[in-house]
């Protein structure tokens, strides 16, 4: 059985958040995005449509973020049912908003779709550029 890891008190906390300023930043360039793109192909709804995407993305993965690096930082322990829990509570009431706003006949709900599905994938795209190009640990030599 492995030893547990013992973390000296001055040991660098924040490594948890290190990388939400670079995702976030490009969270923010692909709502201008989405929301140009959304203007141009569908007016003013589908902008808002596309941009609001974008955000409902960009809120869930920053929440699940700042709340797995709190319960990391308190007790390891606490990642795994805070983080199917989180997964669970999101993924119900992104139904239920979902669901909603189709019923209301909104046009914007398509570009909505779209960027949601935008924001997820430059998200992990940006995620895994970060963790294998800035953050990864290069040999020594």
């Amino acid at each position: 059985m492995a030893e547990p890891v013992v973390v000296e008190a001055d040991a660098d906390r924040r490594w948890r958040l290190r990388h939400l300023p670079v995702l976030l930043a490009a969270s923010v360039a692909l709502a201008a995005v989405a929301a140009v793109v959304g203007g141009a192909t569908g007016g003013t709804t589908a902008a808002f449509g596309a941009a609001a995407g974008v955000g409902v993305t960009v809120l869930s993965y920053t929440l699940t973020t700042v709340v797995l690096a709190w319960a990391d930082q308190i007790n390891p322990q606490l990642l795994l049912p805070l983080g199917l829990g989180l997964y669970a509570l999101k993924f119900t009431l992104l139904g239920v908003v979902m669901v909603a706003v189709a019923s209301t006949g909104w046009p914007g709900l398509v570009p909505l779709c779209l960027g949601i599905v935008a924001g997820v994938a430059v998200w992990t795209a940006v995620h895994i550029w970060w963790l294998t190009s800035v953050h990864a640990r290069r040999p020594r030599g």
